[in-house]
């Protein structure tokens, strides 16, 4: 369960570092991700969705 919280507690803290340093270009994602079609931003999610399992696989991989 520490893990879990863990793995939470970092999203948070990279979400809230782009929200606090770059908020002019997040409203520049979302504008274009607006634009974008439903089929598009479910490739894109499910792109993310992979190197973030890819991630986790290489670091567990490597001992953390």
């Amino acid at each position: 369960m520490s893990i879990v919280l863990w793995a939470i507690g970092l999203v948070l803290i990279v979400e809230g570092l782009v929200l606090a340093l770059a908020p002019l270009r997040i409203e520049d994602m979302l504008r274009m991700m607006a634009g974008l079609g439903r089929d598009r931003k479910r490739a894109i999610g499910l792109a993310a969705v992979a190197v973030g399992a890819a991630l986790v696989w290489a670091a567990r991989a490597l001992g953390g």
